[in-house]
Parts: C-alpha cells; structure tokens; sequence
C-alpha cells in the first residue's frame, strides 16, 4: 500500500472578517435568544445563563479585535 503526503490547504484569508462578523452576529443572536429565556428561568438557571452571556461578551470583544487586526493586516498588503 503507498501511501501519498497531503499538501495543507492554502492560507485563504481572504474572507476572515465576513466569517468573523457573522460570528459576531450570531454570537449576538445567541445573547438576545438568551436574555429572552431568562425571564423564563428559575434562580439557577438564570446564574448559568448571566455566566454564559458573560462569556459571550467576551468572545464578541475578541472576534472585534481579530476582525480589526485581519482588517489592518488585508491593507498592509
């Protein structure tokens, strides 16, 4: 049996920010859908939901930020 080496797959970064603005949009999505269920939820669950959401927020300054630097990086070049 022959095995054959894969070449890895270009680096296409050319559309970075459209994904990550609609991670940011999704992500966003997922915060609102969440604040919803929380009037709905008991004492517990409302704590996992604020934590959840916090991590959200979290992953939305960073998907900013990466989108910022993909954006500066797309004009350098």
């Amino acid at each position: 049996m022959v095995k054959h080496r894969t070449q890895p797959n270009p680096d296409d970064r050319s559309d970075n920010v459209e994904k990550l603005q609609g991670m940011v949009q999704n992500t966003i999505a997922n915060l609102e859908a969440a604040h919803e269920t929380m009037k709905f939820a008991s004492g517990e669950e409302k704590e996992q939901i604020k934590a959840k959401n916090a991590r959200r927020e979290e992953s939305i300054r960073g998907f900013r930020e990466e989108i910022k630097d993909e954006y500066r990086d797309s004009r350098q070049q």
